[in-house]
């Protein structure tokens, strides 16, 4: 085993034991403590899990429905010059689900490679955007925050700018598509 493997092996071990000492030597009860933070997270995945399941059956909604396909072919006209048509479905899907996008952009590295340019453009854009929606869902909803206005629009705004941005550096990096 190199040098490198052997130290990122022990990397996590030593901070796991590093901070139980760390807090032992400042008298924190160090496993009531931990108990006490994992009922926590606990009774904060029970709390998150509605948001979760009515996320999800809106995600399958959009997809079963046609809904999706509908609004893909119908931005496709306009855009199809940048995003080509296989990306598209990446850009409706990321800011709702991290696994629906990744699902469409394994399709596209499949189907084209990941040296073409929708492999390229599809990996650029999974990695620069976020689950936006799936934030506000989760994060808001587990603390209870119900008025979401000025960050869904700035967290839509800003998967719009990463996903142009993302066009424009796969271009300038890669060269025009074809």
């Amino acid at each position: 085993m190199n040098g490198f493997f052997a130290l990122s092996a022990w990397m996590l071990p030593t901070f796991f034991v590093g901070t139980v000492l760390w807090a032992a030597l400042r008298r924190v009860p160090v496993y009531e403590t931990f108990v006490a933070g994992a009922k926590d997270g606990f009774e904060t995945a029970v709390r998150i899990i509605p948001h979760l399941v009515g996320m999800m059956v809106a995600i399958r909604v959009f997809r079963d429905s046609g809904a999706l396909e509908w609004i893909t072919g119908l931005v496709a006209q306009w855009i199809s010059g940048i995003f080509p048509a296989e990306v598209l479905p990446m850009l409706f899907l990321r800011p709702i689900s991290g696994t629906g996008s990744l699902t469409y952009m394994i399709d596209v590295l499949r189907t084209h490679g990941g040296d073409s340019w929708p492999g390229r453009l599809a990996s650029t854009i999974q990695g620069s955007t976020d689950t936006t929606l799936y934030v506000i869902t989760v994060y808001f909803g587990s603390v209870g925050i119900r008025k979401v206005r000025y960050a869904l629009k700035v967290g839509l705004l800003s998967d719009l700018v990463s996903a142009a941005a993302s066009a424009v550096a796969v271009w300038v990096v890669f060269g025009p598509p074809g």
